[in-house]
């Protein structure tokens, strides 16, 4: 049996430090790299190696995984000074899980593969319980060899894995996932003020239509966490409405109306001119309680 592949991880958020604590997990050997040390300093104590770069961290390592917030700052880490294409190493994969622009995930396979280093796109979704869990679904953007080669890493990470298509692909699925996980949260919160506000229990409202054609994911996950007064993340607002700025103009480049979606980034935004900024996406129930003037934890 061949030796495994030694993994880097760049990016030790909500989501990336759970997603390479299961890596580390699967047995791969880690090496990791993040700017604040706490996340570091546990993924060490559990057996991850500490590198103090970017271009350190390539240097040591098969395959380096991104999980950044947004899309200059996968390209700083990718292209930038100390940055991977410094330390890469020919043969070298790049696994890029943030969500970008599908046009900077071009320009940066673009400018790894000159170095003979293959990118792959693979934003995830299925949010920190997801992570937590190794269930997530990636959506894979770049080669089908260089998936071949880290399908067996992505397992230990993830339940759904499927290649959409080259370069930018993966960054393409994952707006039009967030479209989809916008409408839903904003669906929940108006459906739980409507009922609260038309004098029905909101928790049997739910429950009442989760069995039918209204259930998904969200009112699956959400509503128990809502109802009990939290609204910490999980996702986070603005991260939300972050990726919904990258679904409007992604939509604008190719001239594709997408009214709805346009709506739900405006009540995204509201939430972050409220000061809801670090709350869950979930939590976009408390713009429409502030336009309806009921609140969901009223007696």
């Amino acid at each position: 049996m061949s030796a495994k592949l030694t993994v880097g991880y760049i990016g030790l958020g909500i989501m990336g430090k759970s997603m390479a604590r299961n890596i580390l997990k699967a047995g791969y050997p880690l090496v990791v790299h993040n700017r604040s040390r706490g996340a570091v300093a546990e993924l060490v104590a559990g057996g991850a190696k500490e590198a103090n770069s970017p271009a350190e961290v390539a240097a040591q390592v098969d395959v380096v995984f991104t999980n950044l917030p947004d899309s200059p700052d996968v390209e700083l880490v990718a292209l930038g000074p100390d940055g991977i294409i410094e330390g890469a190493r020919n043969g070298l994969i790049f696994v890029d899980n943030s969500t970008i622009k599908p046009a900077t995930a071009r320009l940066i396979a673009n400018q790894l593969g000159k170095r003979d280093v293959l990118a792959l796109d693979c934003p995830v979704s299925g949010g920190d319980i997801g992570a937590k869990n190794g269930t997530l679904a990636i959506m894979v953007g770049g080669p089908a060899d260089a998936l071949e080669k880290v399908l067996p890493i992505f397992n230990a990470v993830g339940k759904s894995i499927t290649h959409v298509g080259e370069a930018g692909a993966g960054q393409i699925a994952k707006a039009a996932n967030q479209i989809m996980v916008a409408a839903q949260m904003v669906a929940m919160g108006e459906l739980m003020i409507l009922a609260k506000k038309a004098g029905a229990d909101p928790e049997k409202v739910v429950a009442a239509i989760q069995g039918g054609a209204a259930q998904c994911w969200t009112l699956d996950v959400k509503p128990e966490r809502l109802f009990a007064g939290n609204r910490q993340p999980g996702f986070k607002a603005y991260m939300q409405a972050k990726d919904l700025g990258i679904v409007m103009d992604t939509a604008r480049e190719y001239g594709v109306p997408i009214p709805a979606a346009a709506v739900h980034t405006q009540l995204f935004d509201a939430m972050l001119q409220m000061g809801m900024r670090e709350l869950d996406n979930s939590a976009v129930v408390g713009v429409v309680e502030a336009l309806a003037n009921t609140s969901l934890l009223d007696a």
